[in-house]
């Protein structure tokens, strides 16, 4: 059994910037692995353990695809291969467009019986993208999966809502989207960060993945940052009833 998990290389949060027009601009963004992609791997990883599966690591993007200290990070969490996707045009991909090429992808690997992603990417968060998968794959997909239990050709799954938590059982092959509180993601040591430099990587091109036309379905317009406002400064200084009364009454102003 090959258990594949879809991560995306993202630029950090952290390091983007915010510019007059309240544009935003990631030029001197480190990139990472989607924070929500680790409870993906993690998962699959423990899986693997547990039945004895082997996990390949699949990804869609452009020259970052390629930077070995990525690779590295992905490889060192467990995963025995890598696989990527490289075009300039799949960093701004939409989620009908990345659907269709890890599809295209997931294809043209051997004995996939479970494909497993995080709850959405960590740069636009569509939560579309293993949604979209499953479809095209033509398989069983479930989100907002927070538990995991493979037997045979089934995986016993707990699917968490806001007021139930659902069990079902799913019959492989199929796509699973784990939610971020299901683990926690393993911390690489330093001899897993230097053995995953010899496991294999395998970079393809576009035009060599089998792809279903998927026309872009979503037009950006424009993604600004809030506008900046001073603060009020208005302060309640008794605790009586009058004052919290004139305290909530100015929050729903605000909301």
């Amino acid at each position: 059994m090959n258990i594949v998990v879809c991560y995306k290389i993202v630029p950090d949060e952290q390091d983007a910037q915010i510019q007059g027009d309240r544009t935003l601009s990631f030029e001197r963004a480190a990139l990472k692995i989607g924070d929500y992609d680790l409870n993906a791997v993690e998962a699959g990883v423990t899986l693997a353990a547990e039945t004895g599966a082997t996990v390949t690591c699949l990804t869609a993007g452009g020259d970052a695809v390629e930077d070995s200290k990525l690779k590295k990070a992905i490889l060192a969490r467990g995963p025995q291969e890598n696989v990527a996707v490289k075009d300039v045009s799949l960093p701004a991909a939409d989620s009908a467009t990345t659907s269709a090429v890890l599809a295209g992808a997931v294809k043209s690997l051997d004995d996939v019986s479970l494909v497993l992603t995080g709850e959405g990417s960590a740069d636009l968060y569509s939560q579309q993208v293993g949604i979209q998968l499953g479809e095209r794959l033509g398989w069983p997909v479930v989100n907002a999966v927070s538990a995991i239990q493979l037997d045979g050709d089934v995986a016993h799954v707990q699917r968490s809502l806001e007021d139930v938590v659902e069990s079902l059982d799913v019959p492989l092959p199929a796509v699973l989207c784990v939610v971020a509180d299901m683990n926690d993601p393993r911390i690489p040591s330093m001899k897993d960060i230097l053995g995953a430099g010899k496991k294999p990587s395998k970079v393809v091109a576009l035009d060599e993945v089998a792809v279903e036309a998927a026309p872009a379905t979503v037009e950006v317009v424009s993604t600004l940052a809030p506008e900046q406002k001073d603060r009020a400064c208005t302060v309640y200084e008794t605790a009586d009833d009058e004052a919290i009364e004139k305290f909530l009454g100015a929050i729903r102003e605000q909301l």
